[in-house]
């Protein structure tokens, strides 16, 4: 069946690959990989200097429509969670050349459009998405106030309707990580299309 598709199908097909899968780079109470990258707002993200007793990483970017349909969702979680320690810091991994919606003048239209209150972070070389072993948009990793892995995955059981989801994976991580308790749930399968990869 392959052999009968042109090549600009099979190219358009490959490259909304979904990942129903989680990192096997980090595991639970590996300690965070540190990284330095610039964010839409013109800062410079240090994870050495954030001092915040949760520190909520995720993979995302800005064509996915599986990215985009947790905006809203990340924008509540962040907010909800501000005053009870937790730092969310996007990080946008793709390849701006095959994926120009993803570049970072793109991510600075985007930060600015939803209003984003948390730090939007270009990498580049690809090197933070690696260390961490993401493998999608969006994929959620969580630290401790000792900056070590407590949960990774998914944000939720369902991304098409918020109404309708019955597992809160990130937030009850964050909820029990501010408590000082462990997460109900260390792992859950994150959903979402496949980091693009520079070739």
């Amino acid at each position: 069946m392959l052999g009968m598709l042109h090549y600009p199908l099979l190219s358009s097909l490959l490259t909304m690959v979904l990942i129903n899968d989680n990192s096997t780079v980090l595991q639970i109470n590996d300690d965070l990989p540190h990284f330095s990258l610039p964010a839409t707002d013109g800062m410079t993200v240090s994870t050495r200097l954030i001092k915040d007793p949760v520190l909520a990483v995720v993979f995302t970017c800005n064509h996915c429509p599986y990215a985009q349909a947790y905006e809203d969702r990340l924008i509540e979680l962040a907010e909800h969670f501000d005053e009870e320690g937790v730092q969310f810091v996007l990080v946008n991994s793709n390849d701006a050349t095959g994926y120009p919606e993803d570049s970072f003048e793109q991510m600075k239209v985007k930060h600015d459009e939803k209003g984003y209150p948390f730090p939007y972070c270009h990498d580049a070389s690809q090197d933070v998405a690696k260390s961490f072993g993401a493998l999608c948009t969006p994929h959620c990793f969580v630290f401790d106030r000792a900056r070590v892995l407590k949960y990774k995955g998914r944000i939720d059981d369902n991304w098409e309707d918020p109404a309708a989801v019955t597992e809160h994976n990130l937030r009850d991580a964050l909820a029990a990580l501010v408590r000082g308790d462990e997460p109900p749930s260390h792992e859950a399968n994150a959903i979402g299309c496949s980091i693009k990869w520079k070739q």
